[in-house]
């Protein structure tokens, strides 16, 4: 006997689930903004290994307590307690998933990529990833442990 379609979406969708399990985070000063999910796919457990010459899906999903009429990304590499800046692809908030202007209250993905490029030592570091709004306030900031490997 054939699974029923419908076990099979479950089946799909439990797998899919389980790849995007969202990370444990620390907020590190989100002041206009709470975090309710933090994904980094593919990163089944932590601390999630970046191989590098790869590139990393990230979502987080957040409300905002303010309006701004723009964002903007920030991301480290956390060394020692040194942040070195970490470039990314696209660092304009608008244009990684959120609709701007940012509204008070609502609810919103953020979407990005973080390219692991092939010259960075392999090293355990923390990622840290702040999104400000347009008075240069933390609409969210989070950190996670990563190990850049090979």
């Amino acid at each position: 006997m054939a699974p029923s379609p419908f076990a099979l979406l479950l089946a799909l969708g439990a797998a899919a689930t389980a790849l995007a399990e969202p990370l444990r985070f620390v907020d590190c000063g989100s002041k206009d903004g709470s975090i309710q999910e933090v994904n980094v796919s593919p990163c089944p457990t932590q601390p999630c290994l970046l191989h590098k010459g790869t590139s990393y899906s990230i979502n987080v999903t957040f409300d905002s307590k303010i309006e701004s009429q723009g964002s903007k990304a920030r991301v480290y590499g956390e060394m020692l307690h040194v942040d070195i800046p970490f470039p990314i692809p696209e660092p304009d908030g608008c244009k990684s998933g959120i609709q701007c202007p940012i509204q008070k209250g609502h609810s919103y993905s953020y979407l990005n990529k973080l390219p692991v490029k092939s010259e960075y030592p392999s090293i355990k570091l923390i990622v840290k990833w702040e999104l400000v709004d347009d008075q240069d306030q933390m609409l969210f900031c989070w950190k996670i442990p990563v190990q850049i490997t090979s």
